[in-house]
């Protein structure tokens, strides 16, 4: 089993009942471990398990005692032994590059998880095996492609052949994969029977597109602040007017930010700002909810127990469904995707905006004293490009459509897709923010402005002028904005305590 004195940092206990979005992002990335399974949890998993076997032995079980899919028909002998490892065998045909690291001990933890919740009736040693892997540093080699949201079958029937023995793993150095274990043919169907995968890809990209987010405030407050932007979009009284969640936490965590009141006075300049800036609630709170619609849809599948067939202890009964249909998590997916990505435009909106003389009040593009100066031209084609890029990834990959196994799946909710298109929108979206960051920061300089001292803001410029290059003469920018890409991380921490202030407050 695990030791759980080995290496310092947290330890997650899980019980299939209580894991968190945040809990399997730490899991991946090694920055928690697993502890020892909860007792009684794992009992439960246990008879679970042998609940199973003996509804097999004495009946017809789907997966156990007959074939899959089209082959449902078909029994499968009490005495082929090799149905199980045949059934993990002819699934393991994943294709594709193999996935990174953490998406795989994504699925791991979540697999692990989701076995605890008691309804698999799988054999508990396989929970023992996943957990060892994580604790220790292993990972199976799974493929990319061999999902289409209705199970991720081909990178589970890997993982069940690496625990087999017939497979191989990814050992980070000093690890050792799990001993091989004994699968039968009642272990293959209730392992790969789940979207642990897309599940643990999808709680990888919520968690780094809320700190995105998060980070995309500070970066706005800057912005505001070069072009002498007004705070009164973002007033308490407007937010009450029209009360969304999202949008009330938006304004009120720019305004604790800059250290702005819930009644902000008035600007002295221009009426009202653009879009990119007076909007920027009504766009950024659509995505704050998204993002708590999603986590709350993958809280409940994580712990869910949605083999099929669902091995009931209390009924002692094998209950044949449809629960591993993941349209909740597909669907949830994409309606996140798009809300995000609505706030990467008004980024590149508030980029345009830092170009021109008529709003910063200085050269454009933010070009220094050289005749016609480019400075930050390029930032706006750059953005552009990552922008277009996430466009395309938020497309809703619950549009497709496929009919499967001889007609009797004759439908498919591409959650495994979505998920995957999320991973790749926060590539985008950290792109388009560093853009943006770079340019307020020149423009703040070159305006000789900062941020009242004494708030989160004035903490986020100034780690931002550390880091930044100040020279202003046209030059390459490309390791400027990796450098504000790299920072964005520590802004989202900013902003995340200026909340945590805000509430004290109240």
């Amino acid at each position: 089993m695990l030791d759980n004195g080995r290496r310092a940092g947290r330890r997650i206990t899980l019980d299939g009942t209580a894991l968190h979005t945040a809990d399997i992002a730490a899991l991946a990335e090694r920055t928690a471990h697993p502890a020892e399974p909860d007792p009684k949890a794992f009992a439960r998993a246990e008879e679970s398990w042998e609940t199973a076997r003996r509804l097999a032995a004495t009946g017809r079980v789907y997966g156990r005692s007959t074939g899959v899919g089209a082959n449902r028909t078909e029994d499968v002998g009490a005495a082929d032994a090799e149905h199980g490892l045949r059934l993990l065998r002819s699934h393991a045909g994943a294709i594709g590059d193999p996935l990174p690291a953490r998406e795989v001990r994504a699925m791991l933890a979540v697999r692990a998880n989701q076995l605890l919740a008691g309804g698999a009736g799988l054999n508990p040693a396989v929970i023992t095996s996943l957990l060892t892997a994580l604790d220790a540093g292993a990972h199976p080699v799974v493929n990319e492609h061999g999902a289409v949201g209705t199970g991720d079958l081909a990178a589970l029937a890997q993982t069940g052949l690496a625990l087999a023995g017939e497979h191989p793993w990814h050992c980070a150095p000093g690890a050792r994969a799990p001993a091989p274990i004994a699968l039968d043919n009642n272990d293959a169907l209730a392992l790969i029977s789940s979207n642990a995968l897309t599940l643990g890809q999808s709680a990888l990209a919520l968690d780094e597109l809320r700190r995105l987010l998060a980070a995309s405030l500070p970066v706005a407050a800057l912005s505001l602040l070069a072009v002498g932007g007004s705070y009164e979009p973002f007033a308490e009284p407007v937010m009450r007017a029209r009360p969304h969640p999202g949008s009330a936490a938006a304004a009120a965590r720019l305004r604790a930010l800059s250290g702005v009141p819930p009644r902000p006075a008035p600007p002295l300049g221009r009426i009202q700002d653009p879009y990119g800036f007076r909007c920027l609630p009504q766009i950024h709170g659509p995505a704050l909810d998204a993002a708590d619609t999603l986590d709350a849809v993958l809280t409940i599948e994580v712990n869910a127990a949605a083999e099929n067939p669902l091995i009931s202890i209390e009924d002692q009964a094998a209950y044949h469904h449809g629960n591993f249909y993941a349209a909740h998590t597909g669907l949830a997916l994409d309606t996140f995707r798009l809300a995000v990505l609505q706030t990467a435009r008004l980024s590149t909106a508030r980029l345009a905006a830092l170009s021109e003389p008529d709003f910063t009040r200085l050269r454009p593009f933010l070009g220094d004293a050289a005749p016609a100066s480019s400075g930050v031209m390029i930032l706006e084609y750059a953005a552009g490009a990552a922008l277009g890029e996430m466009r395309e990834v938020s497309n809703p990959a619950s549009l497709g459509h496929a009919v499967l196994s001889r007609g009797v799946e004759e439908q498919a909710s591409f959650a495994s897709l979505g998920a995957r298109q999320t991973l790749r929108a926060c590539t985008y979206y950290r792109q388009i923010l560093a853009c943006e960051l770079v340019a307020a920061v020149r423009a703040l300089r070159m305006r000789s402005l900062e941020p009242e001292p004494g708030f989160p803001l004035a903490t986020a410029f100034r780690r931002a002028a550390e880091v930044l290059d100040p020279r202003m003469a046209d030059r390459p920018l490309t390791d400027d904005v990796a450098v504000a890409a790299g920072l964005l991380d520590e802004l989202a921490e900013l902003a995340e305590l200026a909340e945590l202030a805000e509430r004290g407050e109240r």
